[in-house]
């Protein structure tokens, strides 16, 4: 067995901050000396290190200075062959599928060039702090064999599986009901629960799935009750129509996935961005989750996402947040949080009553409010619970994974160092609240550049290059 420590400044949540209205600081724990100790990739003690050095002291230790040390970052909706789509003109959801998404997607059936992007794909979660995806591949099995091969050589979790199409996409990219029911139990008996793989049985949405793939879906989650299921859910209102057009026996977008019993815990549906106050109940009560992809649903249009609706403490559903790189235009979380933040002050405006006051609604208004800790909670513990993994990932709780990114609060764009300079004199964090305060400075002006260092299984898993000082022409 191998035992290592790591000491340093930690920011990690015991609690979901939407619980502590007027007190987030409840949620969260802030050790400013602290040390984590990990024993073969898992956490076997944490807290202050004036309490644990006596016994720990002879352990190695990698002292982490001058950063804040958060849980790995969790992405909650993905798409790895979309990698080289990253920044084409986006049109809206069905149009750019057709124009950019299916010829990508399509060149993933060759092994050399789907190797390729699976890598830059994992190199660019690593240099972004992310460390746990739920990810969607391609109607190729290639394209999942290489997510998990890569996954197993980088130790890293991820979810995943077999992207499902049968209809409603080109004749060189769709595959049948039959195939995919095949080769996903291929892929499952391969790779689910092997190392830190998790299958997600994945019809790629109920517009791109038949009736008979999606009795294959029902199928596999029958046979195969322990895997996940990933979708897409209410992204787009011409979508919505088109599904139920094609199930003119359902009331609602959600109706589909619960007519082929899919929808339950392990259950994901991306976006959601036009489900009905009946859909959030029945998602609540079906102990389901939903993924918040703001920036993807504003590149394409698609709309905003009703944060505090999801958050109602009456019927809260579980929730994640995602890049949907590439119809997300970053593939980094910390900028995914800049953009859930303006969506968020986006409703509460509309509902705070200034714009119509008969649609005023206080609570929820406020409840799309993004703090730092609503917005870190999310993307950590938050988004593990969201995806049923956070017995696994998502704090630093003893026999946790030891994933955890270090975050370097003066790195970014131009300025971003200003702005830590009005916090704790420009020095380390002392209380919660200024590690809350540069937390937050880093989600709204910073990028990637603020990830120092990305560790998985309590190994360093990336470390970014020393910065090259500019030089400008005289003046």
């Amino acid at each position: 067995m191998t035992t290592h420590a790591i000491r340093g400044t930690f920011f990690d949540f015991v609690d979901d901050p939407w619980n502590h209205v007027g007190d987030e600081e409840a949620s969260a724990r802030f050790v400013k000396d602290g040390l984590l100790v990990v024993e073969d990739g898992i956490i076997t003690a944490f807290g202050p290190y004036s309490e644990l050095s006596a016994e720990y002291g002879d352990v190695e230790t990698t002292h982490i200075e001058h950063r804040i040390i958060t849980p790995g970052f969790i992405d909650g909706h993905i798409h790895l062959p979309q990698t080289r789509v990253l920044g084409a003109y986006g049109l809206q959801l069905l149009p750019w599928l057709q124009k950019w998404v299916f010829p990508e997607e399509a060149r993933y059936a060759d092994r050399d060039y789907a190797i390729a992007g699976t890598k830059r794909f994992f190199n660019n979660l690593l240099a972004s702090g992310t460390t746990t995806a739920q990810v969607f591949t391609s109607t190729s099995p290639v394209c999942t064999e290489e997510l998990f091969e890569e996954a197993t050589r980088r130790n890293m979790r991820m979810i995943g599986g077999l992207t499902g199409i049968d209809q409603n996409a080109p004749e060189y990219f769709a595959d049948t009901p039959e195939s995919f029911y095949e080769n996903s139990k291929i892929l499952i008996e391969k790779y689910h629960n092997v190392g830190r793989n998790l299958y997600a049985v994945t019809p790629r949405f109920a517009f791109g799935s038949s009736p008979e793939q999606m009795e294959k879906c029902q199928q596999l989650k029958k046979e195969y009750p322990d895997t996940w299921v990933n979708t897409h859910i209410s992204e787009n209102p011409h979508e919505i129509r088109g599904v139920l057009d094609l199930h003119p026996d359902c009331d609602d977008y959600l109706a589909v996935y619960e007519k082929y019993d899919l929808v339950g815990p392990k259950f994901s549906g991306g976006h959601g961005v036009w489900l009905s106050d009946d859909e959030f109940k029945r998602i609540h009560d079906k102990d389901a989750s939903v993924t918040f992809c703001p920036h993807s649903n504003l590149f394409l249009g698609s709309g905003l996402f009703r944060l505090g609706k999801a958050k109602d403490p009456a019927q809260k559903v579980r929730l994640s947040f995602g890049t949907d790189m590439g119809g997300g235009n970053r593939f980094g979380m910390l900028q995914v949080l800049d953009g859930a933040y303006k969506v968020g002050m986006i409703n509460n405006t509309i509902l705070d009553g200034s714009i119509d006051p008969s649609r005023m609604a206080t609570a929820e208004s406020e409840r799309n409010k993004l703090s730092a800790y609503r917005a870190f909670y999310s993307i950590t513990l938050g988004g593990a619970e969201g995806l049923f993994i956070d017995d696994k990932v998502g704090s630093f709780e003893v026999g946790k994974e030891a994933d955890f990114v270090a975050l370097d609060w003066t790195q970014g764009p131009a300025g971003a160092d200003w702005h830590s300079q009005l916090i704790a004199d420009g020095g380390d964090p002392v209380t919660v609240d200024d590690a809350a305060n540069m937390l937050f400075g880093i989600m709204i002006v910073g990028d990637e550049r603020a990830v120092d260092q990305t560790w998985v299984m309590g190994e360093k898993a990336y470390q970014k290059a020393a910065e090259v000082e500019p030089t400008f022409a005289a003046v």
